[in-house]
């Protein structure tokens, strides 16, 4: 406790008092001050740049001013009997700012990113000395009759105090604490600012003489004053503490919402990276790139490092970027709310790709552009995969208009069999009554001329339709060619020359050779046409890789060193009736016999050709399962029959029989008639039945029948059905049936002899001697 020395002639020692509920006012600031001093604190430390600064500057005003208040509260308690004690202003202010003034050094100092264990010491030791400073500082500014001095000994006590508590305050400045942790050291560091005053005026000695002392006592005013300073001292420290409070709160609500931003952009490239075909890319309102996922990278090549602020339309091909597409888009994209196209896209090697591109604009809350999004996916194999399935259809639509093509066809080529079997059987009987005139001869001949002519055409519809009559056998393919070199050189002139590439051990192809040597003929007539300058023409064959006799394909080609043909025309090519060889030069239906050939033989026609490169026509046809030396003798007029049972009874002189009984059955009355004036002429009876039940009546009603011919296609019962019944009926009549098409089947219970329409007088009779020669059986 502070002593008062009176000095008259002997000094006087008198003790001061202290008022406890100042005392008490004075700890409980000091307590408030601190814990506010460390709350502002961690705000400081929660902040940067301005807002930083200006947390230190509040932590350092509460923890200055509050220890000035605790001071100066802790001075009004003091009190000395009959003494008057008064303070001077500018020495009272100075007090006030110095401790305000170390306090932010030392918690500027403390919030240094490099601040350690000497740099706390350093700053402890300042900032504990300048708040003795303060307190010293205020105890000069007393004004009372008296002189003061201190004891040394509670200088420094209190000096340590102060170092202490401000080593203290700082290092807990520097540090993340809680609210018990703050309040438990606010109280720690109250206390110690407490005992630093209080210590300090522990020490304090005033002499005064007896003629000096005068009555003096502490006023109410002087309490009134002390619970003004501490009440306004609480208010500011608790205003302090509101805001930081709130400070918090809004922190926080910050803090949650920047987590769930964050969150949610992770979320975003999340889903940004997991897609596999779309690419979303950000731009700015220029359209430069600022946002590329991995995804991006995926698709088109590009790191986010080498593309981020560059402009989008690096993307673009060379002529789309001097075109200025990529500006044109976000213009359309900013306008209509909305771009979309496909075009091309380059990647980062070059590579271009077909790319669907939609571009967004991104408006902020005042409407204003703030930049699009780019969404581009990678269509180059869903628009592959649409070009196939296109084509395909396309295929599917040329197939089913050559079938529809063929069958009509097969129907018009049948029909035209029927009128030319009429003319041409009339024709060769007319040739045998006509009179010696040679200009009715000529006439007669140019007639039977165009009859052939239309034979020929209409098997070359029936090989199109794939409906004419084949006898597929071994067929040794360099063999028939060699075999027909000669025929070929001379139909298509000494201009061309002809060269053969076959190799020794090419296996044998199922084929009907007469039909495959038409198909080289065609194929070499067609290849001279294409070189009207003259040119080689080559014919050859191949096996496919791996292929062996019995198994997989071989082909017969046929190549010329012509005009070639384009893309178009070769698309075509095979269509019936289309040429490109002039009208009158060209039916149209020579690749298309050639094609129904290949597909009918179980192959197929592939034709390869370019502007000015020539052709090159390959007939693939199936490998024989025997060679041609093992293969079964093929009869003219057949196609399939049984081997013999019994001998027939018209087979011991089948020339020298001038008088069968011969059923005749067709629908077409001009046919049958022909027929039956055709086989009367070779002096046979005839019976003419217009239909297949008609037939099978003459022959219950016949005893004595010895051939039946019958056409294949006719309503009602058709000419196999009437083959099978009269198998049943009479098993030892033979059957010849008459047909245009190759659909007959080859049915194992009846034994038939085929004869191909329109046919001449001469191959009816070869039929009859044929049927006459072989013994029907029942399998």
């Amino acid at each position: 406790m502070a002593l008062l020395v009176l000095r008259s002639c002997v000094p006087m020692t008198i003790s001061g008092s202290l008022d406890p509920l100042l005392v008490a006012l004075s700890i409980m600031l000091a307590v408030a001050a601190s814990y506010t001093a460390l709350d502002l604190a961690t705000r400081a430390r929660a902040s940067s740049h301005l807002t930083h600064a200006a947390w230190l500057a509040a932590a350092a005003l509460a923890m200055g001013g509050g220890i000035w208040s605790m001071h100066f509260v802790g001075m009004l308690a003091f009190s000395l009997p009959e003494i008057e004690i008064r303070y001077g202003l500018g020495l009272t202010l100075a007090s006030l700012a110095l401790p305000i003034g170390v306090c932010g050094l030392g918690f500027a100092l403390a919030s240094r990113p490099r601040f350690g264990a000497f740099s706390l010491l350093a700053s402890g030791l300042f900032v504990g000395l300048s708040i003795a400073g303060m307190h010293y500082l205020g105890m000069a500014a007393m004004h009372l009759p008296a002189e003061l001095t201190h004891d040394e000994i509670w200088v420094v006590l209190s000096i340590a105090i102060a170092i202490g508590a401000a080593t203290l305050a700082i290092s807990l400045v520097t540090r993340d604490t809680g609210p018990v942790e703050r309040i438990g050291a606010a109280m720690v560091m109250g206390a110690a600012i407490s005992g630093m005053h209080y210590a300090a005026m522990a020490g304090a000695h005033f002499e005064l003489h007896a003629h000096e002392a005068h009555t003096a006592s502490l006023s109410v005013a002087d309490t009134h004053l002390a619970l003004w300073i501490a009440t306004t001292t609480l208010l500011i420290l608790g205003l302090a503490l509101v805001a930081s409070v709130m400070d918090r709160h809004h922190s926080l609500r910050v803090a949650r919402e920047a987590a769930q931003a964050r969150e949610s952009e992770e979320r975003l490239d999340l889903l940004l990276e997991s897609l596999t075909d779309y690419v979303i890319i950000g731009l700015d309102a220029q359209g430069r790139v600022t946002r590329w996922p991995q995804s991006a990278r995926r698709v088109m090549g590009y790191s986010a490092a080498e593309v981020i602020g560059s402009h989008v339309s690096r993307f673009h091909t060379q002529a789309a970027r001097e075109a200025g597409a990529a500006d044109r888009e976000l213009r359309i994209a900013a306008e209509e709310g909305r771009f979309e196209e496909e075009g091309e896209r380059v990647m980062r090697d070059g590579t271009a790709f077909e790319a669907s591109v939609v571009v967004h604009p991104m408006r902020g809350p005042d409407g204003r552009l703030v930049g699009f999004a780019k969404v581009v996916r990678d269509v180059t194999e869903p628009k592959r995969a649409q070009r196939e399935l296109e084509s395909a259809r396309e295929a599917l639509a040329q197939a089913q208009k050559t079938e529809a093509i063929g069958q009509l066809t097969g129907g018009v080529a049948h029909d035209f069999n029927n009128l030319l079997m009429a003319i041409t059987s009339s024709l060769e009987l007319l040739q045998k009554r006509l009179p010696p005139d040679p200009r009715l001869a000529r006439l007669v001949g140019n007639a039977m001329q165009g009859a052939e002519r239309g034979v020929a055409l209409t098997r070359r519809m029936l090989a199109f339709a794939r409906r004419q009559h084949l006898e597929p056998q071994p067929v040794n393919l360099a063999a028939l060619v060699y075999g027909m070199t000669e025929l070929l050189q001379r139909t298509i002139g000494p201009g061309i020359r002809i060269e053969t590439r076959f190799p020794l051990s090419l296996p044998s192809a199922k084929v009907d050779a007469h039909q495959l040597e038409l198909a080289i003929l065609n194929l070499t007539v067609n290849a001279r046409d294409a070189m009207p300058n003259g040119g080689n023409v080559v014919i050859g064959g191949r096996a496919a890789p791996g292929t062996t006799e019995g198994s997989a394909e071989v082909c017969v080609f046929v190549s010329d060193e012509g005009v070639g043909m384009d893309a178009q025309t070769l698309a075509r090519a095979r269509e019936p009736f289309f040429t490109t060889k002039g009208v009158g030069k060209g039916t149209g239906l020579g690749l298309s016999m050639v094609h129904g050939l290949a597909e009918q033989s179980r192959g197929r026609l592939v034709l390869e050709s370019s502007e000015g490169q020539g052709t090159t026509a390959e007939i693939w046809l199936p490998v024989a399962e025997t060679t041609p030396e093992q293969a079964p003798n093929v009869v003219a007029f057949r196609s399939s029959t049984s081997p013999r049972q019994e001998p027939s009874r018209s087979a011991a002189a089948p020339q020298g029989r001038r008088h069968l009984i011969i059923l005749v059955a067709d629908d077409d009355p001009l046919v049958l008639e022909s027929t039956a004036a055709m086989l009367e002429e070779l002096g046979h009876v005839v019976l003419e039945a217009r239909s297949g039940e008609e037939a099978l009546s003459l022959l219950r009603q016949t005893r004595t029948l010895d051939v039946v011919v019958t056409d294949y296609a006719m309503p009602g019962l058709n000419g196999l059905e009437i083959a099978k019944q009269v198998a049943e009926m009479r098993p030892s009549i033979p059957i010849i049936m008459a047909s245009g098409y190759a659909e007959v089947s080859d049915e194992p219970a009846v034994s038939v002899t085929r004869l191909a329409k329109p046919y001449t007088q001469e191959a009816l009779r070869a039929a009859l001697d044929i049927a006459l020669q072989k013994t029907p059986r029942i399998a």
